[in-house]
């Protein structure tokens, strides 16, 4: 289950299945599938995630940032998107999901806060979370988008993205570096109208009505508080699900708002960044 510390892996009941043939298909490259799809089944996931390549930046601190990039086919200039992992680090479903960001015309960036450590207990996710050190976090991050920006098939408009554990993280590193949009899937958004004021980009967030942590008290103190700091590029999409409800993986899976989400969320980034 999640929580606001994070989130569990109780499987759903159902999951959304695809034919043997498809599942074939697929692996060899030969058929797209949607990606409620791919992040459901542990092997799609898999293979999507392999058509990322790793990256590494060099920090200030002298050691070194791992990520996983998905580039689109094509010359561009292409716009370019941050990944914030979950709490349980950056997993296959992760890298799935770079590469259809990456399918759909974006330079995607899945970064590591865990340092190639992932976990599959909560436990062991609570751990690795609680062992990130900010301060190296959001080095890590905006460096990342700084290297984003000037990649050479980039068209220097950067966003991102994070659920979660990352979707905090999604606003913190918005907060500490200029970026061009920020999408928070049920993030931890508790934070003053001070800390707010460095935002300059546009802020989309995605919440459950029937989330317990991330509830309608904490969101509705965010947006007095982007209110306050004079940041009105706000949207706030509310669905009546609970938290973690577009990871297929998860026991509060709901299918329905995650496809429209997802949507939402696919408008945004080429409202603000462009592509496609």
């Amino acid at each position: 289950m999640c929580d606001i510390k994070g989130c569990g892996s109780k499987p759903v009941a159902e999951l959304p299945t695809i034919s043997i043939e498809q599942r074939r298909r697929f692996l060899k490259g030969m058929l797209a599938l949607p990606l409620a799809v791919v992040l459901a089944d542990p092997l799609l996931a898999q293979a999507a995630g392999q058509r990322t390549q790793k990256v590494e930046l060099p920090l200030s601190t002298g050691s070194e940032a791992g990520a996983h990039l998905a580039i689109p086919e094509g010359e561009g200039p292409f716009p370019a998107v941050v990944l914030i992992h979950e709490w349980w680090g950056l997993n296959d479903q992760i890298k799935a999901v770079a590469a259809e960001l990456a399918e759909q015309g974006f330079i995607a960036l899945a970064v590591d806060l865990y340092g190639g450590k992932v976990a599959d207990t909560r436990e062991g996710a609570m751990a690795l979370k609680n062992a990130v050190d900010p301060a190296v976090a959001t080095s890590t991050l905006t460096g990342w988008i700084d290297w984003l920006r000037q990649h050479e098939l980039s068209n220097g408009r950067v966003g991102t993205l994070g659920w979660c554990f990352g979707g905090g993280w999604s606003l913190d590193a918005s907060l500490a570096t200029p970026v061009d949009a920020t999408i928070i899937y049920y993030g931890n958004v508790r934070r003053t109208p001070e800390q707010l004021a460095s935002l300059q980009g546009p802020v989309q967030g995605h919440f459950g009505t029937l989330d317990k942590s991330i509830d309608e008290e904490m969101v509705g103190s965010f947006e007095r508080a982007m209110a306050k700091a004079g940041k009105d590029q706000l949207q706030i999409h509310w669905y009546v699900a609970d938290h973690a409800f577009a990871n297929p993986t998860g026991a509060r899976y709901d299918e329905e708002n995650a496809a429209l989400s997802w949507s939402r969320s696919l408008a945004f980034l080429h409202q603000h960044l462009g592509g496609l």
